[in-house]
């Protein structure tokens, strides 16, 4: 097995967005690329390229009819997947695909044991449900990793933690009742920002009751409220004992995220990346991907991507 880090690039993932107008712009894969390589981390990475999700690897989480949907819109190039957040530009079919395959590729070489940790930028589409898009989500990546690891591992109880600003809502109902996906997620409080869901009541409902954390902050919340709201996401992971660990980490929870409010620093995004090591470590024989999630401020973005891809190496 490999101590380098795998990280994804390539013009098949950078492709996703919708325009340089739009907040979710197509630049946020070189941005990021380029201060990866300033950092100096060349020696301890490994650069992963990645293939199209096949429909029956998205089916695994989207409803048919909808995967057709997004086919044949991006065909037409114009449009919108959803009531008007996720609009469709021509070929947005294929990016999310490619999306999607490059968090499966990652989850295939850590399960055949050649890394432990991945790192893929443009991906972690959190809100995307089921059958709809939402909220710039297409095909929701993480939630297809999830029945994937099930399905071609045998893999059952997994970890996703996100700490973007948003509530991971395509995550959290998607599994809302599924004891053995546990999920925290630490945002900004849904009574102030989109999605508006993720009320520290939703723990999940029946037998999966107990096995969702969610924690909103105030908008304003800085690193301090960040690592109380850590602590309480370590010891619910503690207990839970996950044999994989998938991590959102969208940088608009930083500060100066032009359409968000919490005023985190990108150390936040390194501890919590370094704190998911060690606990994969201990749990997961140390299996474990990030995703870049969202992130409107460039520089943010960045940063605190790096510091994740940082964290992953440094921490042993």
């Amino acid at each position: 097995m490999s101590d380098t880090v795998l990280v994804y690039r390539g013009e098949a993932i950078a492709a996703y967005g919708f325009g340089d107008e739009h907040p979710f712009g197509t630049d946020r894969h070189d941005v990021f690329q380029d201060e990866l390589q300033r950092a100096g981390l060349d020696a301890s990475i490994d650069y992963g390229h990645p293939r199209p999700a096949l429909v029956d690897e998205l089916a695994l989480f989207h409803t048919a009819d909808y995967i057709d949907k997004v086919s044949r819109l991006s065909a037409v190039g114009t449009g919108w997947l959803d009531d008007g957040d996720t609009p469709v530009v021509p070929g947005i079919y294929d990016a999310a695909s490619a999306v999607v395959g490059a968090v499966l590729c990652a989850v295939d070489e850590i399960m055949h044991g050649n890394y432990k940790r991945a790192f893929v930028p443009i991906a972690g589409l959190h809100h995307a449900a089921r059958d709809h898009a939402a909220g710039f989500c297409v095909f929701n990546d993480c939630g297809v990793a999830v029945e994937y690891l099930r399905k071609n591992f045998g893999l059952k109880r997994i970890a996703y933690v996100d700490i973007d600003a948003h509530h991971g809502d395509g995550m959290f109902y998607g599994f809302e009742d599924d004891p053995d996906l546990i999920l925290a997620d630490i945002h900004e409080d849904g009574r102030h920002l989109y999605p508006g869901t993720g009320a520290a009541e939703e723990t999940g409902k029946g037998k999966a009751r107990g096995t969702k954390l969610n924690i909103p902050l105030a908008p304003g919340a800085g690193d301090s409220d960040f690592h109380l709201a850590w602590e309480r996401v370590e010891a619910f992971l503690e207990a839970a004992k996950p044999e994989f660990i998938l991590m959102q980490c969208g940088a608009d929870s930083l500060a100066g995220d032009p359409i968000t409010h919490l005023c985190w620093t990108e150390e936040a995004h390194a501890t919590a990346a370094a704190s998911l090591c060690r606990l994969a470590d201990k749990h997961s024989q140390g299996r474990i991907i990030a995703t870049g999630g969202g992130g409107y401020n460039r520089k943010n973005i960045a940063r605190a991507w790096t510091r994740v891809v940082q964290s992953f190496v440094e921490t042993k």
